[in-house]
């Protein structure tokens, strides 16, 4: 789920927190005096006294159980990145945080963090490989540990569906003919042409329409860049990038079986579009399920992997949250310690938190964690599924916000405006693209 980005905390503090980190850290990026039996203070983002607090209570309390290592947990949502930059600037960050994927980047440009060295991190070699992909920064060095994953589904109506007499979609043609359908055959029964397909969060703000993009653009066989770290060039203008543009275009402007006001949508509107009924197909995570159980019902609705798309494959938006070892630690074994407690069987499994709302791991990161073992709810395969097979996580530049709001930008004033040539749209975007690299020290 798209989160708030830490930019917009006070840029004033960003050389104070470099400057005070890199004079607290010794050499290996942690205290310069060690004490391996120090407490551990560790920050999630959760909300205080709730059920994701309680389960990442339950995780402290087995691994100081199992180690001796007293860790002491703080969960804090509002404002989360303020307090942390906060804590920086006075001396007293946390010694580990669990936050979101996406943060990686601010974090390693602030100095905020160590990095991690795989190959001495025991169960390591035991996670799906495209974990590692969400703690890889730019510089090809890893700031995190993987924890939880998460990518995306089509939430379908299937009492529409079915109602229709059609077939669960398996390709890109019989998911819009759905779409379609939803739109133009009274799929309710009210009499009435009040519904439709595609539910699309398609606001500019925060970058929505790129992210909810984003997988049909891979799915397609488009690409954001192409080349190496440090070296990336825009593929954003390529042919199969077009082609996932033109795909986008159509469904607003052809077909037009995208609900109404989508351009303005962010996700708070677009989610009681699907469960009211005014649109029957929403790409969305595994987060949903639960909301949407009990405002529209379990059983009218059903859970599809995103067909393959004309690039061949089905390729979702992978998200979710890592373990990071904060710099000046007193305690960096502890740490390494923690994390690695964190990515065990034992621990992915308590953090599965069966099929409460307790989870904090969603997708389980470690590939001998069998999900089916721990999870009743069929529907949680869909999702596990999409991402060890085609889960990708988001290009790995110093800073990936500013690329995904000029994408979000043009996205939205190309669908919004029938007239538009997605080539030329997608072409001054690569412009942009290009001038951000150079910016960012990543471009050729």
């Amino acid at each position: 789920m798209l989160r708030r980005s830490a930019r917009a905390v006070a840029v004033a503090l960003a050389a104070t927190v470099v400057l005070t980190t890199v004079a607290a850290c010794g050499s290996d990026g942690g205290a310069a005096t060690a004490d391996d039996k120090a407490p551990l203070e560790i920050w999630v983002r959760k909300p205080p006294g709730s059920n994701t607090e309680k389960t990442h209570l339950e995780l402290a309390a087995a691994f100081t159980a199992a180690t001796g290592i007293p860790a002491h947990v703080t969960a804090l949502f509002d404002d989360f990145e303020t307090k942390l930059q906060q804590a920086a600037a006075q001396r007293k960050l946390p010694d580990l945080i669990v936050n979101d994927t996406a943060q990686l980047g601010t974090l390693v440009k602030q100095g905020l963090v160590r990095s991690v060295d795989r190959a001495s991190l025991a169960g390591g070699d035991q996670l799906v490989p495209a974990a590692w992909d969400a703690a890889r920064a730019a510089d090809g060095s890893y700031y995190g540990v993987p924890f939880s994953a998460q990518t995306f589904g089509l939430f379908v109506r299937k009492d529409w569906r079915e109602r229709l007499g059609l077939a669960r979609p398996t390709n890109w043609a019989e998911l819009d003919a759905l779409a379609t359908a939803f739109t133009t055959g009274d799929p309710d029964g009210n009499g009435k042409a009040d519904t439709y397909g595609y539910v699309v969060p398609g606001a500019t703000k925060r970058g929505y329409l790129d992210w909810y993009f984003s997988s049909f653009l891979w799915s397609a066989g488009g690409d954001y860049f192409s080349g190496s770290p440090g070296s990336l060039r825009p593929a954003i203008a390529g042919e199969a990038s077009v082609t996932g543009a033109q795909w986008l275009k159509d469904q607003f402007c052809s077909a037009r079986s995208v609900v109404p006001g989508a351009v303005t949508a962010e996700t708070t509107q677009a989610h009681p579009l699907f469960e009211t009924g005014k649109g029957g197909i929403y790409f969305t995570g595994p987060y949903n399920m639960a909301r949407f159980d009990k405002s529209l019902g379990k059983e009218k609705y059903e859970v599809l992997a995103l067909p393959a798309g004309p690039g061949g494959r089905s390729v979702s938006l992978a998200e979710g949250e890592n373990v990071y070892l904060m710099a000046g630690s007193k305690n960096p074994a502890g740490q390494q310690k923690y994390a690695e407690y964190l990515i065990s069987p034992q621990g992915q499994r308590t953090g599965m938190a069966g099929d409460t709302d307790g989870n904090v791991v969603r997708l389980p990161v470690n590939r001998n964690v069998d999900l089916a073992a721990v999870r009743s709810d069929p529907r949680w395969q869909v999702f596990d599924q999409a991402y060890r097979e085609g889960g990708r996580y988001v290009p790995a530049v110093p800073e990936w916000t500013p690329f995904r709001q000029a994408s979000a930008d043009a996205l939205n004033a190309m669908v919004a405006d029938c007239g538009s040539d997605p080539r030329a749209v997608l072409a001054k975007l690569a412009s942009t693209f290009s001038a951000e690299l150079k910016k960012q020290g990543a471009g050729s």
